[in-house]
C-alpha cells in the first residue's frame, strides 16, 4: 500500500503489534507519521493542551471557568495532534478540496485516544455528537468533517443540534471567535452524556455554545474529543 499524504510505498514492519491486530493497517509512512505530533505528557485537565505540571489547568480555561455563564459547561476536552503546519496542511486537503479519504489518516490514533480517555461503561452510556455545519457549509464541502471522525469510532451518531450560517471560524481573529454568537439550535433534548466531536480545538468557543445549548435543556454532562488542539 501507499502513504496516504506523499503516496511512498508503506513496508510495514513485522512485530507483536501487528500480529495481534493484523487489521491495524498503516496508512501514512514513517515520515509522515513523525510529521504529526501527537499530544502526551502533561496536559491541562480541562482543554487538553500542553501545560508545565501534572495537573494544572492552563489560564485559558480557568478564565473560562470564572465566567458564570461558562462555568462547568464543557468537563473536558481531549485532542489528538498539535494543530502544528503538517496538521494544518492536511486538514485543509480534507475538509477545503475535498480528499475524503485522507481521514483515514487518523483512524488509529483517534480511535485509540477515544478508548484511552473514556472508560468501557461510559462509552456505553455517552452519546456521539458531531458539531454540524450550516446548510450552506455543507453543500460548500460535502460532507461534515466531525460527522466523518465519529464513523472513524464505529459508532453512531446522534444529530442534536442544528448550525445556522455564519463567517467562517478561520476568517476571524481569536477575540471574534470568543465573543461570537452562539450558532447552534437544539433538535432534541437528551438525558444522556455527550461527547461532542469536531476536528480542532481553538478557543473552545464553539464546543462550549454547543454544550451549554445541550445543557440548558437537561442534558447531564458535556464531554468533548477533537482530532487537533491549536
Amino acid at each position: 500500500m501507499h502513504c496516504l499524504w506523499c503516496d511512498e510505498e508503506v513496508v510495514p514492519e513485522v512485530h507483536w503489534g501487528n500480529l495481534l491486530l493484523p487489521d491495524r493497517i498503516t496508512h501514512l509512512c514513517g515520515k509522515c507519521e513523525a510529521a504529526l505530533e501527537k499530544l502526551e505528557g502533561n496536559l491541562c485537565d480541562k482543554c487538553g493542551r500542553h501545560v508545565d505540571r501534572v495537573g494544572e489547568t492552563c489560564r485559558d480555561c480557568q478564565r473560562w471557568e470564572q465566567l458564570s455563564q461558562w462555568e462547568g459547561v464543557l468537563t473536558r476536552n481531549r485532542s489528538v495532534y498539535t494543530y502544528n503546519g503538517r496538521m494544518q496542511t492536511m486538514l485543509a486537503k480534507w475538509k477545503y478540496r475535498g480528499d475524503y479519504k485522507l481521514r483515514e489518516a487518523f483512524e488509529h490514533e483517534f480511535r485509540d485516544t477515544f478508548h484511552q480517555v473514556f472508560t468501557r461503561d461510559f462509552r456505553k452510556r455517552a452519546t456521539l455528537v458531531p458539531i454540524p455545519l450550516s446548510e450552506e457549509r455543507l453543500y460548500e464541502r460535502g460532507f461534515n468533517q466531525a460527522a466523518a471522525l465519529i464513523d472513524l469510532l464505529g459508532k453512531p451518531a446522534e444529530q442534536l443540534l442544528t448550525r445556522t450560517h455564519g463567517e467562517k471560524q478561520s476568517k476571524k481573529t481569536r477575540r471574534e471567535r470568543i465573543f461570537t454568537e452562539n450558532p447552534f439550535t437544539l433538535t432534541k433534548p437528551t438525558d444522556k452524556p455527550v461527547i461532542l466531536i469536531d476536528d480542532i480545538y481553538t478557543t473552545g468557543t464553539t464546543l462550549r455554545h454547543a454544550a451549554r445549548t445541550l445543557k440548558n435543556q437537561g442534558c447531564p454532562e458535556v464531554f468533548s474529543l477533537t482530532l487537533a488542539r491549536s
